[in-house]
């Protein structure tokens, strides 16, 4: 630990990194009755982080009397970070992408300066054609988060913070991909002030430090459960480095949905009117999380949540609107039935009053039902829904979707309804890579041997897009049909007695059965 503080008090980053204030976050900190403070990387040159380990790494590099370049592999920030640094140092600089790298990332690396290589069709394949280069070519390679330089250089937040607050501090949440950040915030400050809690957050989905810690060393997650939302921290593995110092100075981990990474992208957004990326906002997250959980007196102390990055697609935006409200637990969508009669629909209207209703589809069953999806968003506590739910359920059949994937993703967007007389559907939800030929690819693997009944897909600005998908596989096809799924390589999840299809897109469900699964 004495190496990696001599490190961060040597580590130089100010030639291209800005110290990034520590803001009061005022309307949060009301809200949760706590004072939080935003430690803002999101507002560095190239809106990240990144740059400060990398600056950090390559500076060394420089005075080295053989060094001819730096190459890494990244889709992200540390490719922003590293093309940055190498432009400032004048070093040569070559960046390897996966082929299907949005191409606003691709060109804000080119504006830089960097030569850009665009292989494989994953970070991992990427990674080892630059390892391959760095070998025969004589490049170094710079590595996001496993290298005691960068760790050091990332280090300097936590040595900011310590110099700019000054006040007590009850703990620092930091967003955890690689840990090289949260090794090196947390190598400072424990050395400097062990009584404050170092406090990691993940998403879920990509908890690998979690993990790790849980089972004593590193452990890799599987490539086709890793989830993407979280793009910035989307990593199987922790680095060797970061671990190390991870399991001597992490007091605690906290893992946070999707939905609650967007409402914390709008509770920052709130009080700064910075989008963050999901990743950015993670941090806050956890911090709301962790009070959430807490049953300890209110403190004094303030709790800092380090605002990550700032390098979120245009086109990610809808979606995180549409989840952040789920994330504060402040909108409520229901799968209602209703008589198929003369005046029901204006009955089940006034009962709702006036309420806030983000979402109302009406969708004729039969000559007895119709089914409503209704989205209602309370103006004040959560509770206020719940006390709602219970009165429309005096009423109706009712099924709370709030929850459910499906339902958020797809069947709120679609229009339609169930089909007489369909045989064998089963119903799947797939992420597809955003890339030219994946629809091609999947139903090349299909071919003609299955009919697909359903179709939806959405793009979210992210590396992959979300897609439902409903298809007749004969009884005695089943296993074949899996084994052929399993081959495309795709991740997907089968939903065919999801409660959300089964009210809206299927034949004659039981409602008592749902509303008892519910």
């Amino acid at each position: 630990m004495d190496r990696y503080i001599r490190k961060i008090l040597e580590a130089n980053v100010y030639e291209v990194a800005e110290q990034s204030p520590l803001e009061l976050a005022p309307i949060i900190s009301t809200r949760l009755n706590r004072r939080i403070l935003l430690k803002r990387e999101d507002l560095q040159p190239i809106f990240s982080f990144k740059v400060r380990g990398a600056f950090n790494k390559i500076r060394k590099l420089v005075t080295e009397p053989d060094h001819i370049g730096v190459i890494t592999a990244s889709a992200g920030n540390h490719a922003q970070g590293v093309a940055l640094a190498a432009a400032k140092l004048g070093s040569k600089a070559v960046i390897v992408m996966g082929k299907n790298t949005p191409g606003i990332k691709v060109d804000a690396v080119n504006a830089l300066g960097a030569k850009v290589i665009l292989t494989g069709e994953s970070y991992d394949e990427a990674a080892e054609v630059a390892r391959l280069m760095s070998r025969e070519q004589g490049y170094t390679y710079v590595h996001p988060f496993d290298d005691e330089d960068v760790i050091a250089g990332q280090g300097t937040i936590g040595m900011e913070i310590m110099r700019q607050c000054r006040e007590p501090i009850d703990a620092i949440f930091v967003p955890v991909g690689g840990g090289g950040l949260i090794a090196g915030i947390a190598a400072y400050v424990k050395y400097l002030r062990p009584a404050i809690r170092i406090i990691g957050v993940e998403a879920q989905g990509s908890a690998c430090m979690t993990a790790a810690l849980k089972a004593g060393k590193r452990v890799s997650l599987k490539k086709e459960e890793l989830d993407q939302f979280a793009d910035g921290t989307a990593v199987r593995q922790v680095g060797k480095h970061g671990f190390e110092i991870a399991r001597q100075c992490i007091d605690q981990m906290i893992t946070v949905t999707v939905d609650q990474i967007c409402a914390a992208i709008k509770d920052i957004f709130e009080d700064t009117r910075v989008v963050t990326e999901p990743a950015g906002a993670l941090a806050l997250a956890g911090v709301k999380h962790y009070l959430e959980q807490s049953t300890a007196p209110s403190s004094a102390a303030s709790l800092v949540a380090v605002v990550s990055g700032a390098n979120v697609n245009f086109d990610r935006l809808r979606h995180i609107s549409e989840r952040s409200e789920a994330g504060e637990k402040r909108e409520m969508l229901l799968g209602v039935t209703i008589p198929e009669q003369p005046g029901s629909f204006q009955r089940f209207c006034k009962l709702l009053g006036k309420q806030h209703v983000t979402e109302f589809n009406y969708r004729y069953r039969d000559k007895e039902h119709a089914r409503l999806l209704v989205g209602i968003q309370s103006a004040g506590r959560s509770d206020q829904n719940a006390r709602l739910k219970e009165k429309i359920t005096r009423h109706y059949p009712v099924v709370d979707l709030s929850s459910n994937e499906v339902a958020a993703l797809h069947v709120r967007h679609m229009g339609g309804g169930p089909v007489e007389g369909l045989a064998n559907e089963r119903l799947y939800r797939f992420e597809f890579p955003e890339r030219p030929g994946a629809l091609l690819k999947f139903l090349t693997v299909l071919g003609r041997q299955y009919n697909i009944t359903l179709f939806h897909y959405r793009n979210h600005g992210a590396a992959f897009g979300r897609v439902f998908i409903g298809i007749q596989v004969p009884n005695g096809a089943v296993s074949r049909f899996r084994a052929d799924l399993r081959s495309i390589g795709y991740r997907y999840w089968e939903e065919t007695g999801n409660p959300a299809c089964e009210l809206f897109l299927k034949n004659s469900p039981d409602t008592k059965r749902l509303m008892l699964r519910d």
